[in-house]
């Protein structure tokens, strides 16, 4: 029999038991050999950038901090958390974990002894640069990578093709329209992540109120429909929304023949709107050659003295469909009289699937890896050896930087020992992350400022950082991708950005492959 989750069941899917079975089982391994509250550091990072197939990213913008938080707040074993784990067995049928450690797991599980520092949310990101640094007791530091992994991997896909989005209209209103056809109640996050990435408004209107923005939307195809067959027509499914929305009618012109039915229709609507004293917002486009349809749509309506009203697109939008769209016009409008500039800055474009889904690369390749283990009062950097060098993580605890140059461009991100300190105005030897033979000297005129990119969020589950709302995280947003160079932000074969060691950090991590390999590694 079908039936959905009681309130008690979701609250316990989605509590402490949101996590991977291996997590508990590896925490009662570290309670059984009395490694629980042995400190560790963990990284997460993500190796590599979305590739959409025939179009990729060169940067990344990070989102889903702030609901990670809320979650580690509310996340603590309970007493049915604690029946649940008492209840698994193994293949012979005997219990997978012991009274001993649910004894333990009832008095120490939860997130509070964390320390956490992280990149903020809205800020450009690159592969291999810690975006969440964690540290504290082995086991809870242990327990919580599933649930941070799969908060902050998705949002930050989102709004880094939300931003990709963003760059290619040119600046022009972006709406998220996905809700339909996202994955469930990840339309949400999905949302959230979108709006912080380059999206201006979004239909979801019960995300639009808890986020504070006012939700966007038009009418369906539907509606025109149901008059039609009623025997009404279009212009009276026209007419029926101006009355009940005078002030806010933006019309779907597609849904019988655009350029010959729908947009004069609309005019007639928007011209008996005006003499009721109301201006029209304007028209949708959703199918075609939205380029074409789009400099003939604003034809019509500039001859019927609508120069203004919005044109907004949508199906199946996303960076490159936006880009070709724009330089079809650019090239196409003058040939019917008409400013490609102006056109362009009418428009509006509604993104759904392709934005909400990230299509073409569904999700982001980030890790949580163990870094640093303390023992008798020291760090000791761990490390995970690969047959790829590129899958060979950065040891240890370690500082990360953003250098910019003297024109103020990002240049690189350096991620350093926490002993270093690289300066404004120094010369900087920056290493390859795994290749040895590729470094450079960025030379002291060359290095016009230096700045840190890790911020203390939480001090042993102590929140000290105020978060910031999602207009601040705009702004962080469009500062960094505007200190991109033009090369990273292309939509195809984007240049690519330089993620360095130090010089320091560089041959820790040479001489800990090395003895390693060589059997001698004790913890240098």
């Amino acid at each position: 029999m079908l039936r959905r989750m009681t309130f008690q069941e979701q609250r316990l899917a989605e509590g402490f038991l949101f996590t991977d079975l291996y997590q508990l089982t590896m925490a009662q391994l570290y309670f059984r050999t009395g490694m629980a509250g042995t400190r560790a550091q963990f990284d997460h990072f993500f190796r590599a950038y979305p590739n959409y197939g025939d179009h990729q990213a060169g940067f990344c913008v990070t989102a889903g901090l702030a609901w990670l938080l809320d979650w580690m707040r509310e996340a603590r074993v309970t007493d049915d958390d604690l029946a649940v784990l008492r209840s698994l067995t193994g293949r012979t049928g005997a219990r997978l974990f012991g009274d001993d450690f649910l004894g333990w797991l009832k008095v120490h599980g939860t997130f509070e002894s964390l320390t956490l520092r992280a990149v903020p949310e809205g800020r450009v990101v690159h592969p291999g640069v810690p975006l969440t640094v964690v540290e504290g007791p082995l086991i809870m530091a242990q327990v919580l990578e599933t649930a941070l992994l799969a908060q902050l991997n998705y949002q930050t896909l989102i709004a880094t093709k939300a931003a990709r989005v963003k760059d290619s209209a040119r600046g022009g209103v972006v709406i998220e329209m996905g809700v339909r056809r996202a994955h469930d109640r990840g339309a949400n996050a999905g949302t959230r992540a979108a709006l912080i990435g380059g999206a201006d408004f979004t239909s979801n209107t019960g995300m639009s109120h808890v986020l504070g923005f006012q939700p966007r939307g038009t009418h369906a195809h539907s509606m025109v429909q149901a008059f039609v067959a009623l025997g009404l027509g279009e212009l009276e499914a026209f007419r029926a929304y101006a009355e009940t929305y005078p002030d806010e009618c933006l019309l779907l012109v597609d849904t019988i023949d655009t350029l010959h039915s729908g947009v004069p229709n609309a005019i007639t609507v928007f011209e008996e709107l005006r003499r009721r004293g109301h201006e029209p917002v304007g028209i949708r486009l959703d199918s075609g050659d939205l380029a074409y349809l789009s400099i003939q749509a604003a034809k019509q309506l500039n001859e019927a003295c609508f120069p203004d009203t919005t044109i907004t697109l949508s199906s199946n939008l996303d960076e490159l469909v936006i880009w070709q769209i724009l330089t079809q016009i650019t090239q196409e409008a003058p040939t019917y009289g008409l400013e490609p500039d102006a056109l362009i800055r009418r428009l509006t474009y509604g993104v759904g699937t392709r934005l909400i889904t990230s299509e073409g690369d569904t999700a982001l390749g980030g890790v949580y890896k163990l870094v640093a283990i303390q023992k008798e009062g020291t760090w000791r950097p761990a490390i995970k050896l690969s047959d790829s060098r590129d899958k060979v993580p950065n040891p240890g605890s370690k500082r990360a930087w953003r250098v910019y140059d003297a024109r103020h461009h990002a240049t690189a991100d350096l991620l350093s020992t926490p002993e270093e300190t690289p300066r404004a105005g120094e010369r900087l030897r920056l290493y390859h992350p795994s290749d040895p033979a590729r470094h450079r000297t960025l030379p002291a005129h060359e290095v016009s400022r230096v700045e840190p990119l890790l911020t203390t969020i939480l001090d042993e589950g102590r929140l000290v950082y105020d978060l910031p709302d999602i207009t601040a995280m705009r702004e962080l947003r469009e500062r960094d991708v505007a200190a991109l160079n033009t090369g990273v932000r292309r939509l195809v074969n984007p240049h690519i950005y330089h993620v360095s060691l130090s010089s320091g950090l560089w041959t820790l991590k040479q001489d800990l492959i090395h003895s390693v390999m060589n059997g001698t590694h004790n913890g240098i």
